[in-house]
């Protein structure tokens, strides 16, 4: 008996009272201030510890001494294993936080990431003679063949004060500075830079700040540590579930917290978005703050309507005082106001009903999307009178899992303008959307951007993005709510054929869900609604079975419909192929 005892008595000394004998009670009676330091010796209680006899607690205090440690983050260390600050994982590291840096309870987390990306693609590009590498060709659509190479390498510091196993931090101070370096090859001129005198080659670099805040734990409100906090500084901000509407790193306040034991959750923030660099899309802070404001209210309930399911409601308001400025982007093309119809600054005032849900019920994950956004504007896109913002978003994923092979299907429809002279402005916009849908970025409509040519130098779909909403620039420009919408419909799976490897196959079909707004852009008869037949495939391969190293190869290709063709006069098919590693410490 003694031997057991021993053995527990010396766990208890080290762990805590848990582990005390429950036979006979004993336990060191200052087990718990072991975890500190400052406490030499070991205290009993001799009535509780009346089997142990003095021989017994000389050698449990022997034991304890040799093995003891100032507080239970350093029990890794005291058992032996070597530190190693350049493994993340496998061993003691203070650079991930593993114990404390200074003080009992403040940590650091240093993470470094290196994204690497070569991406030719094909996309329709307008050409003139001034400006065409074809001088004999009397196309107005020139070769579309870019090529871009960019790296990020992503520095992210974050110094934290708590216990965070169960609750946030007391404070956390978070820096994340991304260096950028990008090269684009194209195969007319006028693509990477406004003047044609600059060639078909620009190379060109960014020191971005994505993330630079304090978070402070105002309070706890319950026993399970439900709780309150703010955050002040540039910081992440998604919207909704799959970044629809506003995913992006800004400049804001945000106050947010958890009630009912985490069930519900809610986030009261304002945000002064920053403008962002033309060609790496990072934020740029020579050229400070932008007049544009975002207001979000949200709150998640966690668990309802069923067990596994999150519903989401938004309130969310975007209110832009830029109709005083004209800004010309990096490369010599204007970003504010967008060169479509009038071409004249504008103001706007738009609101964001909003409800997202995700999760499960039962094996079907369902996710699901819808806004309402209504408001006004100073200036019509095609008219010099103030228009009133009227418009709706629709999204729709379901998923079921056979074995290692997941299914989705996908739905997603937003509202298109069906007369630009009017008052009324129908199209729906985002205020900055990054959406995870439908093939995300593997997607072709998604990824690339797809210019209007002959209505306006504006886009399509701009890049990482979905909506038709014939801005200058997902980055620079100003939403737009005289477009002509989208409606998609699509397919696809997930095939886990190992526990490092996944292949993708994305099958989607697209619309316009209004074309007048185009036929007037263009000054152009009918044009159909079919934009085509978006394939694409793409494969993950962790050599780790984590997420330090990823490569990723994705292919897609675009095949034209009716209205694509009555576009750009083209039955030719553009694609993209995107290779991409990532290394993450």
């Amino acid at each position: 008996m003694a031997n057991r005892l021993l053995r527990l008595a010396l766990l208890t000394a080290i762990f805590g009272s848990a582990y005390a004998e429950p036979s006979t009670n004993c336990a060191p009676s200052n087990a718990e201030s072991l975890q500190r330091p400052g406490v030499p010796t070991l205290r009993w209680d001799e009535d509780d510890c009346a089997d142990f006899n003095e021989d017994d607690k000389r050698e449990i205090e022997a034991l304890s001494d040799a093995i003891l440690v100032p507080d239970r983050w350093r029990i890794v260390s005291a058992l032996g294993y070597p530190e190693n600050l350049l493994d993340p994982y496998n061993n003691n590291n203070w650079l991930k936080g593993d114990r404390p840096v200074f003080g009992e309870d403040w940590f650091v987390n240093l993470i470094g990431i290196a994204d690497l990306i070569y991406e030719p693609r094909n996309f329709p590009i307008p050409v003139g003679n001034a400006t065409t590498q074809s001088a004999g060709d009397l196309n107005l659509i020139g070769e579309g063949d870019t090529t871009v190479i960019a790296g990020n390498l992503i520095l992210e510091g974050v110094v934290y004060k708590g216990n965070t196993t169960f609750k946030p931090p007391d404070y956390e101070f978070r820096l994340t500075p991304v260096i950028n370096y990008n090269i684009l090859d194209a195969n007319e001129r006028a693509v990477t830079r406004a003047d044609p005198n600059e060639g078909t080659h620009r190379t060109d670099n960014h020191v971005g700040v994505q993330a630079a805040f304090v978070d402070y734990h105002i309070r706890n409100v319950s026993d399970r540590y439900d709780f309150d906090s703010i955050r002040v500084g540039i910081q992440p901000f998604n919207a909704d579930f799959r970044g629809f509407l506003f995913n992006d790193q800004q400049f804001g306040v945000r106050l947010f917290g958890i009630r009912d034991n985490n069930k519900i959750q809610y986030n009261l923030a304002w945000f002064r978005r920053i403008e962002k660099d033309t060609n790496s899309g990072l934020n740029d802070l020579s050229q400070g703050l932008r007049d544009d404001d975002v207001f979000a209210i949200n709150a998640y309930w966690q668990d309802w309507p069923s067990l596994g399911y999150f519903s989401q409601l938004s309130l969310v308001h975007n209110r832009n005082r830029e109709a005083d400025q004209t800004l010309f982007d990096n490369n010599g093309f204007i970003a504010r106001p967008a060169s479509l119809g009038v071409e004249v600054p504008r103001d706007y005032d738009v609101t964001y009903l909003g409800y997202n849900g995700d999760g499960h019920f039962d094996r079907l994950n369902i996710t699901v999307s819808a806004y309402y956004a209504f408001g006004d504007e100073s200036q019509g896109t095609f008219t010099n009178d103030p228009s009133d913002i009227s418009a709706y978003f629709l999204a729709a994923e379901l998923g079921f899992d056979q074995d290692w092979v997941r299914w989705r299907f996908s739905f997603l429809h937003a509202s298109g303008d069906d007369d630009p002279f009017d008052n009324d402005a129908k199209g729906f916009d985002a205020i900055f959307e990054n959406p995870l849908f439908a093939g995300a970025d593997t997607s072709y409509w998604i990824r690339q951007t797809v210019p209007l040519i002959g209505g306006g130098r504006v886009t399509l779909s701009g890049r990482n993005g979905i909506l038709n909403s014939l801005r200058s620039s997902k980055e620079q420009g100003q939403s737009n709510f005289t477009n002509p919408g989208i409606t998609l419909l699509g397919v696809g799976n997930d095939l886990d054929v190992t526990p490092t490897t996944r292949i993708s196959f994305n099958f989607n079909h697209l619309w316009f869900a209004d074309t007048t707004v185009l036929e007037a852009a263009r000054n152009q008869g009918e044009i159909a609604t079919d934009i085509g037949f978006d394939l694409s495939v793409s494969a993950i391969y962790r050599p780790l079975a984590m997420q330090n190293i990823v490569g990723r190869l994705s292919a897609a290709y675009l095949i034209p419909g009716e209205g694509f063709e009555d576009l750009y006069g083209t039955k030719q098919a553009p694609f993209s192929i995107l290779a991409n590693l990532t290394l993450t410490y």
